[in-house]
């Protein structure tokens, strides 16, 4: 019997789920890597398991969706189709003449290599948020929206008893939601965007009847927990000594700048703040795929430019799980096709070809509305802390940029050391590009995450022989 073509999948978020399902059913042998415990990616991150939680469902959006991609996962599994592997920390894939090799480190420690050989790759690698400094941000109790979800959903904890909810996005809706319902009082949704913007974008929202009724049922969720909302505001400064105490807002103006005399104080212990995400494309930039912006480009297939190479999800450009859905089935479709040497069918992924279309027409939409305020960078002071982990100021940042000529985030990284700490730029690089006045670039790092240099040194030695 002649065996199945192999394809490995990274990432086992929404996307991930859907693309390893497809090609499994359709020919083709699947190990599907991510580096958590469980299955579900940051959507459906499930509570730790001797947690006992009775009720997970209560913590997740469509969970009926999550169920029949986790049964799926299991068929799969189950049927020797796939193969599942956790806690798997991918730092490099690489490209050789007749087969690729994913590079990963197993465990918490991430210290142990693995090396796991596929006749091609799909990238479902997701996206992390964007962060953007002000005074006080720094503060312990201070955290991103996406922070404060993966603590309720991960560890059903919270981390104060007030608190407030500020940025821009949809995320910020079911944070606060969340939060409310756990217990936490949430003393006010701070939105910069202005809700009448909404008005200019009918035509993408009509598209997506379930998707006005599920913002309607949010808003209603709003009013219920009586969370008081801010629109048009935006986080100026957060208080505290040891930890934070509360926070000042202010309303803005029509060109996103703060309305003098509006400031306010309201007291908290918890600020979940956030302005977005960015796709993850490290391990598609070390393969050489060609990048649209800071997405990986695509074609209608979900491949990419590199023979053998497909992406789908939020790497391919932010639009939330049902659009990672539709593009990892179509994904997973479209290398079982290429793998097996099958005739392609488009009607088999027709039905998802035109929810993909509809939804990234209504995540464009989205995120003309969703724009971090004009203003931000007036709001960061030469003391705030921008590069936490170099600990580089927005004074030493605006230096490199006026007094020294860097225009670019590259330049300024070499000046102040900016970017060179452990996360390697991924926090602080849209606050340098924003301070610095130029544009957020691809960092074209060797490595997806740091990796010991034993590891490096033995690569090549410690090809997984079961994962095949």
């Amino acid at each position: 019997m002649t065996e199945r073509p192999h394809l490995a999948v990274i990432g086992a978020g929404p996307a991930g789920l859907a693309a390893a399902a497809a090609a499994a059913a359709h020919g083709v042998r699947v190990t599907l890597l991510d580096s958590a415990a469980q299955a579900g990616g940051q959507f459906y991150r499930q509570p730790a398991a001797d947690l006992n939680a009775r009720r997970p469902q209560a913590l997740h959006h469509r969970w009926r969706t999550w169920e029949r991609l986790r049964d799926s996962l299991a068929r799969h599994v189950e049927a020797g189709h796939t193969t599942h592997v956790t806690d798997h920390h991918v730092w490099f894939v690489e490209r050789r003449s007749d087969h690729f090799t994913v590079h990963a480190l197993v465990g918490a420690a991430q210290v142990d290599p693995v090396e796991v050989r596929a006749d091609a790759v799909l990238l479902a690698t997701g996206g992390y948020e964007k962060v953007l400094p002000f005074p006080g941000w720094t503060l312990p109790g201070v955290l991103t929206v996406g922070g404060a979800q993966a603590m309720l959903k991960g560890s059903l904890a919270v981390s104060g008893r007030t608190a407030v909810v500020a940025g821009t996005g949809p995320l910020l809706l079911p944070v606060a939601i969340g939060l409310a319902a756990a217990g936490v009082d949430v003393a006010a949704l701070v939105e910069s965007a202005d809700p009448k913007a909404f008005l200019r974008r009918t035509r993408a929202l009509a598209a997506q009847p379930g998707k006005v009724a599920e913002g309607a049922q949010y808003a209603a969720q709003i009013l219920r927990h009586r969370v008081k909302l801010l629109a048009r505001h935006t986080v100026v400064e957060a208080h505290g000594d040891e930890r934070l105490e509360a926070v000042t807002v202010a309303a803005l103006d029509t060109d996103g700048r703060i309305r003098p005399g509006t400031e306010r104080r309201l007291a908290c212990d918890t600020l979940a703040v956030g302005h977005g995400m960015l796709p993850h494309t490290d391990l598609a930039e070390t393969l050489g795929c060609r990048l649209e912006g800071l997405a990986v480009h695509v074609d209608d297939e979900q491949r990419t430019d590199v023979p053998g190479v497909w992406a789908a999800g939020e790497a391919t450009g932010i639009g939330g799980a049902d659009l990672a859905l539709a593009e990892g089935h179509i994904a997973g479709r479209s290398a079982a096709v290429r793998l097996t040497g099958a005739v392609p069918d488009p009607r088999g992924w027709a039905t998802a070809a035109k929810s993909r279309t509809r939804l990234r027409e209504f995540s464009a939409a989205l995120d003309s509305v969703y724009m971090p305020p004009a203003c931000w960078t007036d709001l960061v002071t030469d003391d705030t802390l921008v590069c936490r982990c170099e600990e580089v100021t927005g004074g030493a940042i605006r230096e490199a940029v006026t007094g020294l000529g860097a225009g670019d985030v590259r330049t300024v990284k070499l000046m102040t050391r900016a970017g060179m700490g452990w996360c390697q730029g991924r926090m602080c690089g849209p606050a340098v590009a924003g301070l610095a006045g130029c544009e957020l670039t691809p960092s074209r790092r060797p490595f997806a995450r740091p990796v010991p240099l034993g590891v490096l040194a033995r690569a090549g030695e410690a090809e997984d022989d079961e994962h095949r």
